[in-house]
This record gives C-alpha cells, sequence and structure tokens, in this order.
C-alpha cells in the first residue's frame, strides 16, 4: 500500500510550465521539465506531500529529424493522454479574454521507492465547447506568438490554483518553477478577502529561477496583457510587482510575491542578484534523481557495495571503496549500450575500446556544443599522437532558433570532413531515454557553455551519478564540483566571463596532453577519477540533497533524514575509504 509519511494533504503545489514524468510523455522540452520530473521524484522518494501542476500539450514539443546536410526538420509528436493518463471527472472554467473556458484535468502518478505517490496535473483546455482559439492553448509546449505564450501561461497560473481548489487540495505553499506559472500569485490575492491579502500571497509562494540571461525572462506588452486580463488585473499585477519598464515581467511578479526566492547554483545567485538588485537571492543547486539517472550495471554496482544508496543518496560518498576492476566492468557494460545507440541511430562505426566523449543539450547557440570541434585539424593531430578519438552528439534546437539549428548543422558538416581520423555522431530526437544512455556510456563528458550562461547544467551530474568525469567550463554546477584532475578536468579560469580562445585552447590541451594519455597508457589513474567523480560529486548533486534544502529553507517542512548526511551509513564491515 501507498505510504504518506507526511499526510495525504499536499503541503506544496509544485508548477512548471513542463515537467518530464517519463520518456513517453511528451510532455517536456529539456533541462527544466526533466529538473522538475526529478523534483518530484525526490518527493515521492522522501515522502514529501507534493503536487505538481502543468499542462498537457497534445503535440508535445517536436519530434526532430535530420537530413543529409544536418539540417533540423520538426514533426508534430502524435499520442494519446488516454493511453498515459487518468482523466478526473472535475470539470474547471476560468474566464480569459472575456470568454469562458473549460479545463479538463487529467492525472498521472509519481511513485516513489518506498510506496510514496506523488499526483502530477496536467491542464487541459482542448475540450469540446471551448473556441477553437482556446482548444488550441495548450497544443504544443513553447510555440506559437506571445499572445500564444501568455494564454498558457495564464491557464496554468491561474487555472491551476482554481484546478486544486475544486479537487479540495489546500496547500500552504505554492512553488514557482520559473516565470511561467506567476499568474497564479493574482489568483490567489483573488481568494484572498483579508485586509493583509498582499502580504498573505507572499506568505503562500517561493519561486525558483533558472535563466541567467534577461532575454529568457518572459515579458509580455502591457496591451496585450491588459486585453487578456482586464483593468482590474493591470492594478494588481502592478501592486504585486509584476509590471516593469511598462512590461509584465513574469519573473519579477513571481519574485516580489514571493517569501524565498532561489537561483540554482552558487554562480547563478551572482548573476541573479545583479540583474534583479531589490530581491534576496538564495542558492539551492540542482541536482538528479539518483534511481533514474543511473545505468542498470552501475545500479548492480552500488547494489553490492552500497546496500540502500537509492534511499540514502549520501552513501556514494562510499563509493571510494569500490575495486576499480568492478567499476570498469560496469562502466564498459553502459558503454555498449552507448555505441549500441549510436550505431542503429546514425550508423556511425563506434568502437568500444575508443576515448569517447559526450556532448548534448539543448541546442542553443550560447550552449556551444560545437566548441568540441573548433579545430579539426588539431583534432585530427591529437587523434594520431594521443589515441583514437570518437565523439557523439546530440540535443534539438528551438525550431525558430536559427543558430541553433545552425549548430547542428555545422557538427555535421564538420563530421563529414574528419571522417577517418575522429569519428564523430549526432543521435537524433534526445530524449530521456537517450540521455541516460549517453551521460552513462561516455567515457567523458564535454560542457562549454559561455560564461555567465549556465545557470546550473545537470547533464554533468547524470554523468558523474554513472563515474563518468566532466571536462568543462567552470560555471553552474560544474565551479561547486569541480577539484582538478579529482573529479574531472576545468575548461578555461573561474573567471565569470569567457574568454573563447582562451577556453578552445585550454579544452585541446587537457585532452591531448592530459585526458586522452591517461585513458589510454594509465587507465587504474583514469578509473581512480571515476571514482572520485561518483563519491564527490554523485553524492550530492541529488534531487535528494536539493529537494531535503527546499523543505527546510523554502517549504518550512521538517523531514527526519533516514540517515544523518554529514556522516551516512557506510557498507556493512567496512571503513570508509577516502577518495583516490
Amino acid at each position: 500500500m501507498p505510504t504518506d509519511r507526511l499526510g495525504s494533504e499536499p503541503q506544496v503545489a509544485y508548477f512548471s510550465m513542463e515537467i518530464a514524468v517519463e520518456n513517453a510523455l511528451p510532455t517536456y522540452c529539456g533541462g527544466l521539465g526533466v529538473l522538475a520530473g526529478d523534483h518530484l521524484r525526490a518527493a515521492a522518494d522522501l515522502g514529501v506531500p507534493m503536487v505538481g501542476v502543468t499542462l498537457l500539450y497534445r503535440s508535445g514539443y517536436f519530434h526532430q529529424t535530420l537530413d543529409a546536410k544536418g539540417e533540423q526538420h520538426e514533426e508534430l509528436v502524435r499520442w494519446s493522454p488516454e493511453d498515459l493518463l487518468e482523466i478526473l471527472d472535475v470539470p474547471v472554467t476560468m474566464a480569459l479574454g472575456g470568454r469562458r473556458i473549460v479545463i479538463r484535468i487529467w492525472r498521472r502518478w509519481i511513485v516513489g521507492g518506498t510506496g510514496h505517490r506523488v499526483p502530477v496535473l496536467f491542464l487541459d483546455t482542448d475540450v469540446d465547447g471551448n473556441d477553437e482559439r482556446d482548444r488550441a492553448i495548450t497544443d504544443q509546449l513553447y510555440g506559437g506568438p506571445p499572445e500564444h505564450r501568455l494564454r498558457q501561461e495564464a491557464v496554468l497560473g491561474l487555472g491551476g490554483p482554481i484546478a486544486l481548489e475544486r479537487l479540495g487540495l489546500n496547500p500552504g505553499t505554492f512553488h514557482m518553477n520559473e516565470g511561467h506559472s506567476s499568474l497564479l500569485t493574482l489568483a490567489l490575492l483573488r481568494a484572498d478577502s483579508s485586509s493583509d491579502r498582499f502580504g498573505a500571497v507572499r506568505r503562500q509562494c517561493v519561486f525558483t529561477t533558472h535563466t541567467p540571461v534577461p532575454e529568457g525572462h518572459d515579458r509580455f506588452p502591457l496591451a496585450m496583457v491588459h486585453g487578456l486580463l482586464g483593468d482590474e488585473a493591470m492594478a494588481e499585477l502592478r501592486e504585486l510587482g509584476g509590471l516593469v519598464d511598462e512590461e509584465l515581467n513574469m519573473t519579477a511578479l513571481g519574485m516580489s510575491s514571493s517569501r524565498f526566492v532561489n537561483a540554482v547554483s552558487l554562480r547563478h545567485a551572482e548573476v541573479t542578484s545583479a540583474m534583479f538588485p531589490a530581491q534576496t537571492i538564495s542558492s539551492i543547486t540542482n541536482g538528479v534523481h539518483a534511481r533514474t539517472w543511473v545505468a542498470p550495471s552501475v545500479a548492480r554496482l552500488f547494489d553490492r557495495h552500497l546496500p540502500g544508496w537509492w534511499r540514502e543518496n549520501s552513501s556514494l560518498r562510499y563509493a571510494s571503496a569500490i575495486p576499480l576492476p568492478e567499476l570498469e566492468d560496469a562502466h564498459q557494460a553502459a558503454k555498449r549500450s552507448l555505441i549500441e545507440l549510436v550505431r542503429h541511430d546514425t550508423g556511425a562505426p563506434f568502437d568500444e575500446g575508443t576515448l569517447t566523449l559526450g556532448a548534448a543539450r539543448r541546442t542553443a547557440g550560447y550552449k556551444r556544443l560545437d566548441l568540441l570541434l573548433s579545430d579539426p585539424g588539431r583534432l585530427r593531430q591529437m587523434a594520431e599522437m594521443a589515441g583514437p578519438i570518437q565523439i557523439v552528439f546530440a540535443g534539438k534546437a528551438h525550431p525558430s532558433d536559427r543558430e541553433g539549428k545552425g549548430v547542428i548543422a555545422r557538427i555535421h558538416q564538420t563530421a563529414k570532413g574528419l571522417k577517418g581520423a575522429v569519428t564523430v555522431a549526432f543521435v537524433p530526437e534526445y530524449s530521456m531515454e537517450k540521455a541516460a544512455v549517453l551521460c552513462a556510456g561516455a567515457d567523458l563528458w564535454v560542457n562549454t557553455p559561455r560564461k555567465p550562461q549556465e545557470a546550473s547544467g545537470t547533464s554533468g551530474m547524470k554523468a558523474a551519478l554513472n563515474g563518468v568525469p566532466s571536462l568543462s567550463v567552470l560555471d553552474g554546477w560544474w565551479l561547486e564540483g569541480h577539484v582538478e584532475g579529482v573529479t574531472g578536468w576545468a575548461v578555461g579560469d573561474d573567471r565569470p566571463l569567457s574568454d573563447l580562445p582562451k577556453e578552445a585552447e585550454d579544452l585541446y590541451a587537457k585532452l591531448e596532453s592530459t585526458i586522452a594519455p591517461m585513458f589510454y597508457a594509465a587507465p587504474d589513474q583514469f578509473g581512480a577519477v571515476r571514482r572520485a567523480a561518483i563519491a564527490l560529486n554523485a553524492a550530492y548533486f541529488t534531487a535528494e540533497r536539493m529537494l531535503r534544502q527546499y523543505a527546510a529553507f523554502a517549504y518550512a517542512l521538517d523531514l527526519t533524514p533516514r540517515g544523518s548526511p554529514e556522516i551516512p551509513p557506510g557498507p556493512p564491515g567496512r571503513r570508509p575509504a577516502e577518495p583516490a
């Protein structure tokens, strides 16, 4: 039977524009949605009384196909919510743009390792009787013009609290995961008749920002907002602090209406504080859900040496006692899965004994996914002198992002020029399932965003969980997880702004002079780095630790840990060993 350790009534409502529940549900685009899913999976494991609220996208994000030139093409996703979700017979109505809209609620349970269940509610406007324009509101994730986006965010932020009330749920805390849901502050304000209703809203809300660049924060013209929400809403939004420079700024609205605001890494908190100097910005660094992202072979290794690791992730600290040959065997099994995926999807002749570099992200220009290929001649020389190299890329570019699409095309063109010297593959249709295979099977995870535009990053955390070290720019989480030559290697220095020539040079220098020689000539030394990546990085950068911090600092929930996070339980009968 499911157990609700802290009671069945949800105390926290977690609102997110996208939530990656599982691979088969096309309700997410990338890192934000995957992080949201990991947040709720950790809540289910820890018995935290939460409910997730998001939208149901009948056309998902998009299917990605690549032609022979590396040009990305998009196709609508076809799926049936009836096959994967439970429909709730609780109709919800709201007014928007002068029309009445009916919202259907779908539900999916996330079940934790001990049986506790967290519900995720999906709001759907494709309902008979709705105006055709309103039926299309929840059609596709991040699609359409700004007015369409504002309508989506209104359904999430204004319709979500109504849905919770109709279901008889009365959470004490509303957590806004990014600014997309910030209109829920308006819904809470209107539901409160006290003399201090603005203060009451702030006492109920917490806000997390993931965006380190001004362009990434949703803003809408006042005329558009007025036309959709009306006169009264404009006055209320102004008092809530959401109207900035004659625009509705969704991030400012969420921040100014919350009792607790956090960024998702220490550096990101610094960047965000500079962008919003009037706000107090805390920091809770992201983490990944260990049971979801560990490869089967690595999970079996942990089960043998670290019983209960999935319950208390901090016990991964004692991975330092795992014998290197066993870790190598587990990694090779994960690498074979990667090679099988690459061969199936691309036909590239990847080899099990070759140093394999992985680089997979949402393909936006600032993430510089192709920096690794910026000097093809040097890569050729490196492969000849230090040992063979193969590189696997993956990632989707937003349909309107020409720069991101150009990155994918350049990778394809460069790959053709390197044929016979360095094998390069681009795996299409990046997904949760493929991310898990790539992060676990690579020998080295490469991440080279332009600083300071990496808020946190989680792909390197997933890699570390599987004993894959990172070669990464010192931004986001890697500033906190990097120990040079111990958990991986840095690209460039720790100054807050990128120096592109220096970072490109450092990337190649580390590969040719340190990493490739170690991989081929000193495998035990490379294995020790693998092991330390688990003991030092994977043990900390987990969704369990992240959620415990949210519970303590944002939610004011008292979670009694199953073991002390300072001195986690070690393997029975062994003294914990220090990391190599």
